[in-house]
């Protein structure tokens, strides 16, 4: 009897030492192609702190930037496969599965209340629900972003008049900036954006097509010598987490990750992207980079070549979803 006594008592002190163990914070992995100090790279981090401290520790992020998961071309398909739980993905490199998504980053098209990363990811995000929802399948949507207008970034020559861009070799991702560039008599090449300096340093490319920010984020202030304005196109990009990691979570944290998505959170990273943008543009000037404007008559003619890359895109994109056009008009009104 004593020894059964002893047996009972120590059950009951296991069980209460189980009982009393804290259960393991669970953490999630995010994907970044971008540079640590990249400003995509950075608003995730805060994202994941936020919801660390939101859920009282049950949940903590970690992230992976620079590509260690994976090059930019596959960051959606890591998230979808299970290798990462959620990821920054760059819809221009992968060209053609994102079609929807990339009608908001045509050229000189925008928000008609401005060309600012605050307005145009607010309503990139808003739509999402209604328009971007299949080409993001097996994934639940943060939040959308477009770029501040990509500029064309030069050493050496100085792009004073569209014709100056001529027999140019100008890095750039996408299909939508490869036809810009070939509209306007250069030659695009698809340079991974870390090895764009080295390439300008070579001479293997005479430009490259980035916002100010990621000008500064990819240090090529050394080697350029100019920037054009207005900028070009922009670069679309979704903040996306696993439908299956999403979904496996408590309702708790759910509901607290679904106050973290959607329009006001595209606006608030659109504004820290802005601010970057100014940050890039300082650069730049420590750099000793001219920032040249195109005169109007320049830019009422580039308005006249961009706008049947405008046309066709929708047009092809409308072949497969009928509702292109309709999108297209939503986000620019």
């Amino acid at each position: 009897m004593k020894h059964l006594t002893c047996a009972a008592v120590a059950l009951t002190l296991a069980t209460c030492a189980t009982l009393a163990a804290p259960v393991a914070a669970e953490t999630l992995k995010i994907s970044s192609y971008l540079p640590p100090k990249h400003a995509f790279t950075l608003a995730v981090e805060a994202w994941g702190q936020e919801l660390s401290q939101k859920t009282n520790g049950d949940i903590t992020v970690e992230v992976f930037p620079a590509g260690q998961l994976g090059p930019v071309n596959r960051q959606f398909d890591l998230v979808t496969a299970g290798a990462a739980d959620a990821a920054i993905v760059l819809h221009s490199a992968t060209p053609g599965r994102f079609a929807m998504s990339e009608l908001a980053g045509l050229p000189l098209s925008h928000p008609a209340a401005g060309d600012l990363s605050t307005i145009s990811s607010e309503r990139l995000t808003a739509l999402a629900p209604d328009y971007l929802a299949d080409e993001h399948a097996g994934t639940k949507i943060i939040w959308m972003a477009v770029t501040p207008p990509l500029k064309i970034n030069l050493a050496k020559v100085n792009p004073d008049s569209l014709e100056a861009l001529k027999g140019l070799r100008i890095r750039s991702a996408g299909q939508v900036f490869q036809s810009v560039l070939e509209t306007l008599g250069a030659s695009p090449l698809p340079v991974p954006p870390a090895e764009v300096a080295e390439g300008l340093a070579k001479g293997i490319v005479d430009g490259a097509m980035f916002p100010f920010e990621a000008d500064m984020a990819f240090d090529l202030g050394p080697e350029l010598d100019y920037s054009l304005e207005p900028g070009v196109a922009s670069a679309t990009f979704a903040f996306v987490m696993s439908e299956k990691t999403y979904d496996g979570l408590s309702p708790e944290t759910r509901a607290v990750i679904d106050a973290m998505s959607g329009p006001a959170r595209g606006a608030a990273f659109g504004a820290e992207w802005d601010k970057g943008e100014n940050a890039g543009r300082a650069y730049l000037g420590e750099n000793d980079v001219t920032i040249v404007t195109l005169s109007e008559a320049e830019q009422d003619k580039l308005q006249g070549m961009v706008a049947p890359i405008i046309d066709a895109q929708i047009a092809a994109v409308g072949k497969d979803n009928p509702d292109a056009q309709a999108f297209y008009d939503a986000y620019t009104q």
